[in-house]
């Protein structure tokens, strides 16, 4: 069964450019469109797509507000945010919607097809610029907050073992759990294994969260 995709930008002319992309693949199939965050979780909500394409400056209703509503609403619908956006706060504050993946929209369309199977997969999908963005502005947000009064004692990352520090650097970089598996040449089940302990550990329940705590808390650093 095909991977059911929509669709939701603004823009018509984009969103034919992405129809046309996907439906050269075989396991891919697009299911529907909206031109407004209104129309966008209306229209999810009827068709329940496997993933939302969705851009973040919408009318009516924007892309950070559907993505929260539909994790209310439908958490079972996954949304990768694709956007001309590359800012330090828009990429946090996807994250922290509820999105699964973050693209920009001059990606080659490899890529966007890499991301569509991995997030369908269950696995977050965050540019690796787009990362290492993200750690640099977590860490100029500590830096204000060392200036203004005393951190939050760090604690629970220091029950990781080595191993799963090690998959958790791989997961921040953007790596498959395929990918995780081929470079510390392990299985695909032992990779699983580490990040249920890691996501346990660090109290967490999904791939982005680990990442942004991760880098939050400086358990691994992006070059």
């Amino acid at each position: 069964m095909p991977i059911k995709i929509l669709i939701a930008d603004d823009h018509m002319l984009l969103r034919n450019g992405i129809r046309n992309v996907l439906e050269f693949e075989a396991d891919l199939a697009v299911i529907g469109e909206a031109a407004d965050g209104e129309e966008a979780v209306a229209r999810a909500i009827a068709l329940v797509p496997d993933i939302i394409l969705l851009d973040i400056n919408m009318p009516k209703m924007n892309g950070l507000e559907v993505t929260k509503k539909l994790r209310s609403e439908n958490p079972q619908i996954k949304v990768i945010v694709l956007t001309m956006h590359d800012d330090d706060n828009y990429v946090i504050e996807v994250i922290k919607s509820g999105a699964a993946g973050y693209l920009l929209k001059d990606i080659e369309p490899s890529m966007l097809i890499k991301a569509i199977h991995t997030v369908y997969e269950g696995e977050s999908f965050i540019y690796p610029t787009l990362a290492k963005k993200l750690f640099g502005e977590i860490h100029r947000q500590e830096e204000r907050q060392r200036e203004s009064g005393p951190m939050v004692e760090r604690r629970k990352e220091e029950r990781l073992t080595y191993r799963e520090i090690e998959v958790l650097e791989l997961i921040c970089q953007g790596l498959s759990n395929h990918d995780i598996a081929q470079k510390l040449f392990l299985s695909e089940k032992t990779v699983k294994n580490h990040l249920t302990n890691i996501f346990r550990k660090i109290s967490v329940s999904d791939r982005t969260q680990a990442v942004l705590y991760a880098i939050k808390h400086r358990i691994v650093f992006l070059e």
